[in-house]
């Protein structure tokens, strides 16, 4: 008789250690951008309110995983969707179910790994000063983990509510509220915009030279305007960002112009290209997420719940 192990959403986010998370989620992004992951394309089941996702992906020593995740109407925030899910982790050599965790956290912290290392492999070194634009869910999770990271270099929070960019503000040492998205993007070296936008919250005219942006939300429409787009050199996860609609492609990369490409951040984390050219270049990173970033995340919440002897063993 086999077990699994359950990690509810709370052990679940203690198990998810910052520093192996971005240790594995770099080992999957290499991965990815040397073709070594087996993640089929994304596939959903729709009802007449909402959808049911299933994303599996095998990263070789880290596991072999699916998580589900549905996404429906939120009646308490009109126009918003609310995402719930689990992640099932299974052993890469005997197919052995060995775990079941939830999906948000885990969620939250591969993608602002993610976010987090496209900005340690291309923004300029000499950044002194951060902006995050966003308040909600995934917004929080990134400023919690460049507090955990990097707890001395301001961070300028910026959202349509100042309550809730405050309480987010707070979560980083050396966090403020900026008066508006205009004054926390206008020199920040590193913008990470984290938005459930429908539109673009990005002037290109706010962004120095020589910036970088991390852009990670966007689900239903642009949150960067074509402006900025048009300008930066692009790098993205994985090749479908550009090549596969929307919601699974990025709203910003569809019908990019001939002769336009995207680089793989996990080329420039590998070695394969050299990533920021200059400077002065804008750059900019489009996160759609990833099966094999998923797997990632999972492996390290497994492991480390072992170690700390976390969860609940189940007989399956």
């Amino acid at each position: 008789m086999s077990e699994i192990l359950f990690l509810d959403a709370a052990r679940t986010r203690s198990a998810l250690d910052p520093h192996r998370v971005l240790a594995a989620v770099t080992t999957a992004l290499v991965a990815i951008g040397r073709d070594e992951v087996s993640v089929p394309p994304r596939i959903a089941a729709h009802t007449p309110h909402g959808l049911l996702g299933a994303m599996p992906g095998h990263v070789p020593g880290l596991g072999l995983a699916a998580k589900l995740v549905s996404v429906f109407a939120d009646p308490a925030r009109p126009g918003r969707s609310s995402h719930r899910g689990i992640v099932a982790l299974f052993d890469e050599t005997d197919g052995r179910p060995l775990a079941l965790m939830d999906a948000e956290p885990l969620t939250e912290i591969r993608t602002a790994a993610t976010a987090t290392l496209s900005a340690r492999a291309l923004a300029r070194p000499d950044v002194d000063r951060v902006a995050v634009v966003g308040t909600g869910a995934q917004a929080r999770a990134q400023i919690a983990l460049l507090a955990a990271l990097d707890p001395q270099t301001p961070v300028s929070v910026a959202g349509r509510d100042p309550g809730r960019a405050g309480s987010a503000a707070a979560l980083h040492p050396a966090g403020r509220v900026a008066v508006s998205i205009e004054e926390a993007v206008r020199g920040a070296g590193t913008v990470f915009c984290c938005t459930g936008a429908v539109r673009p919250v990005i002037d290109r005219a706010w962004l120095a030279p020589g910036t970088h942006v991390s852009s990670v939300g966007g689900s239903h429409g642009p949150e960067l305007d074509p402006g900025t787009v048009r300008d930066a050199t692009l790098f993205a996860e994985w090749h479908g960002a550009a090549t596969t609609r929307p919601p699974s492609g990025a709203h910003e990369l569809q019908d990019l112009p001939a002769g336009r490409s995207v680089t793989l951040l996990g080329s420039v984390l590998g070695g394969e290209h050299p990533g920021r050219r200059d400077d002065g270049e804008l750059t900019l990173f489009k996160s759609t997420g990833h099966a094999a970033l998923d797997v990632a995340a999972a492996h390290v919440a497994d492991s480390v719940a072992r170690a700390e002897a976390w969860g609940t063993r189940v007989a399956l």
